[in-house]
């Protein structure tokens, strides 16, 4: 049987984010941007508007590798790439750039999870050059203080993040966690009704927060049928640290418009009048074989270095 790959593409649909989770995505054409060298992709886009520019913040990803990093992309208004760069590497694997604004400082909080803790960043110099400010502790809760795609917003009075415990793979696609705090560093409170969602239709957090008449709107990843198969978006009526009210709205992903990126859907976020996606395509070829056949003695070379460094 040829193996599965999942290859992911970013894109830009020139709607705002309202629309598209009230309505889905039928009769928007998306505004793609351009692909990686086979076996390779960029995910989990995040972006900010700054005098006119659209940055992009996303995943970059190479099977070759299987070690994620941040790149930030920059477009004009036309959504025409006119600055590709680095902008986070660590000895972990890095995803789910999210981006935001608090008091006058941009932040990132990117999903870090193989590292064992949850880190916040502050903008040095806008875009490219990030500084750790704190870790943010989630307790036992999150998994040994990690979390994964760690997603913070500000509503009513609160810092909330939305979370899904790292726990174990079952907790990563099917548990939806929350904490509080009055500031965005901590200290932070679990919602006393972890964990808010248990179910693979709708829990992973999957994109940016928006307010709509006044209820918070969380996307959410649709793992049921498939790794970031679609997303869902959870209008929440009520929540506090000891109540929370919910419905969850149908799942969203790309059709024919999309093609050959219909396998999937796992982010959704809102920039002003435009909404970022990530679209995937299932890739059933052999190629992912012979990309392992290289990586093999790569592999080997790192595992008999690592054997040495014990010994000697």
């Amino acid at each position: 049987m040829l193996p599965k790959t999942d290859i992911w593409r970013v894109g830009v649909l020139p709607v705002p984010m309202s629309v598209v989770v009230t309505g889905g995505l039928a009769g928007i054409a998306p505004v793609w941007l351009p692909a990686g060298r086979p076996f390779t992709y960029l995910a989990d886009p995040f972006g900010m508007w700054r005098d006119g520019r659209l940055y992009v913040f996303v995943e970059t990803y190479d099977y070759r590798s299987r070690h994620g990093g941040i790149d930030v992309l920059t477009l004009d208004e036309t959504f025409r790439v006119i600055d590709h760069r680095p902008c986070l590497r660590t000895a972990w694997h890095l995803s789910y750039p999210f981006v935001f604004e608090a008091a006058g400082e941009t932040y990132m909080l990117p999903e870090a999870h193989k590292s064992g803790a949850l880190t916040l960043y502050r903008a040095k110099r806008f875009p490219d050059v990030w500084t750790p400010v704190c870790d943010i502790a989630l307790g036992e809760s999150a998994g040994e203080g990690s979390a994964v795609d760690a997603t913070p917003v500000f509503f009513e009075g609160l810092w909330w993040l939305f979370y899904a415990p790292a726990t174990d793979l079952y907790s990563k696609m099917s548990v939806l966690n929350a904490a509080y705090s009055k500031n965005i560093t901590g200290p932070w409170y679990a919602h006393s009704m972890n964990p808010l969602r248990e179910t693979a239709n709708g829990a992973r957090p999957g994109g940016t927060p928006v307010v709509l008449d006044g209820a918070l709107v969380v996307p959410l990843q649709d793992c049921s049928q498939t790794y970031g198969g679609a997303v869902r978006a959870l209008r929440i009526s009520r929540l506090s640290p000891d109540t929370f009210e919910a419905e969850i709205g149908p799942s969203i992903v790309g059709g024919e418009a999309f093609g050959p990126y219909v396998d999937g859907m796992h982010t959704l976020s809102a920039c002003g009048n435009v909404t970022l996606f990530d679209a995937k395509h299932i890739d059933r070829s052999m190629g992912k074989w012979l990309v392992d056949a290289g990586r093999a003695p790569i592999v080997a070379r790192k595992a008999v270095k690592s054997l040495w460094r014990k010994i000697s």
